[in-house]
């Protein structure tokens, strides 16, 4: 994968105002290849207020409105389809809250060289690099990246991460239009529906840092989708469906 080509970095916003104007310019500073979509749900917080006045100040950064909240999955493909219209050779999901680190989206590109899809991953070499995380969400996010694992027995550490960097042409070998899941189930659908087409995983250790400013999206209804989800990718990968 050639380390010029145009990379679109995907960052769905619902509500996040307060970490916008912090997060964008850190994304741009990675190089003049990296170009960002913010798709934004119609926050009633004014994010995507601020997501134009971004947008107008520089031309790498873009903007999707959508009339409501969603999803994230959905916001994903909406992100997905925009930048394959347009010729972006990497595509990349990262989180609005300043949790996944900027810095490492270079070398997300680069494991690309080597791998199709390029995994962020907070559980690999035997190690757990989150920061400023209740122990519950951290045996919750645990136990659910080893559920995922178990289930659908997926070749990475880090089922459930947000954070990855995909080739072009696994996304439309994916065939975005089939994807069904569509809170964070939807990282578990996406990576295995990669991996079932024919692309070789790769984990690239980051460190993932809990939020400062705004709400998590996390609930008991994304949860519950994401468990019985992952059933029913296994079964549609037993009937050769998937």
């Amino acid at each position: 994968m050639n380390r010029r080509a145009r990379v679109l970095v995907v960052v769905p916003t619902y509500n996040e105002r307060e970490n916008l104007p912090r997060l964008l310019p850190q994304i741009l500073e990675q190089g003049s290849a990296f170009h960002i979509l913010v798709v934004d749900d119609n926050s009633p917080d004014g994010t995507g207020r601020i997501a134009d006045a971004l947008a107008a100040a520089n031309d790498r950064i873009h903007v999707l409105h959508r009339p409501g909240k969603l999803g994230l999955g959905s916001a994903y493909v909406a992100g997905f389809r925009w930048g394959l219209e347009r010729e972006f050779e990497i595509l990349i999901e990262m989180d609005a809250d300043l949790s996944h680190p900027p810095a490492m989206l270079p070398d997300l590109v680069g494991a690309l060289e080597e791998v199709e899809v390029a995994v962020g991953s907070r559980y690999v070499d035997g190690r757990i690099t989150v920061v400023n995380w209740p122990l519950s969400r951290l045996v919750i996010s645990l136990f659910g990246s080893w559920y995922a694992r178990a289930i659908t027995r997926l070749p990475v550490r880090d089922a459930t991460g947000g954070f990855n960097a995909f080739r072009s042409e696994v996304l439309r070998a994916v065939g975005l239009d089939r994807i069904e899941s569509n809170g964070y189930a939807f990282q578990i659908e996406l990576k295995m529906r990669a991996w079932r087409a024919g692309s070789n995983l790769g984990e690239v250790p980051i460190v993932f840092t809990e939020r400062e400013s705004g709400e998590s999206k996390m609930s008991g209804r994304i949860i519950r989708e994401a468990v019985w989800r992952v059933w029913k990718l296994r079964l549609l990968d037993l009937l050769g469906k998937l």
